[in-house]
């Protein structure tokens, strides 16, 4: 495989570039997946489009297609959570079960600073690959949505 392309706030994507992967993430997350919006905002927070801690994003291609995409956001609370989280992680659904994803996977945990959390759903296939490169268990996650108006 070659390698991935780095992006972050001093290697930005052109805008055609930043919005195929935004599309890329939408289409091959699935049912996994966000809004076009929550995307774009995850992507932006990574490269500091606004004020944020930044991240970055791993782009790999097959040809001139891409073939899978990390975005690590930084969570600027070191020593208290981990220091990046992994929002999202999407291989070609065409592409899948050739190793893009754990590559990448090894490639994002080579480029964070720091220790690395995620949110993964219980039925999330993905979750095996996370578990195989390492990942582990440690919290149950509840949230609290403020109720509108």
């Amino acid at each position: 495989m070659t390698e991935p392309k780095l992006f972050h706030e001093d290697s930005k994507p052109d805008e055609t570039t930043k919005k195929n992967i935004i599309d890329f993430l939408f289409h091959h997350l699935e049912q996994y997946g966000d809004s076009w919006e929550d995307i774009k905002k995850a992507v932006d927070y990574s490269l500091k489009e606004y004020h944020s801690f930044g991240g970055f994003l791993l782009v790999s291609y097959e040809g001139e297609d891409i073939s899978g995409v990390v975005v690590v956001n930084q969570t600027g609370m070191s020593g208290y959570i981990p220091e990046n989280i992994l929002v999202y992680i999407a291989t070609h659904n065409e592409m899948r079960g050739k190793g893009i994803g754990k590559y990448l996977m090894k490639k994002a945990i080579e480029n964070a600073k720091g220790d690395i959390a995620l949110h993964v759903e219980p039925d999330n296939p993905a979750r095996f690959l996370y578990e195989k490169v390492g990942f582990t268990s440690k919290y149950m996650e509840m949230r609290f949505k403020q109720p509108a108006g």
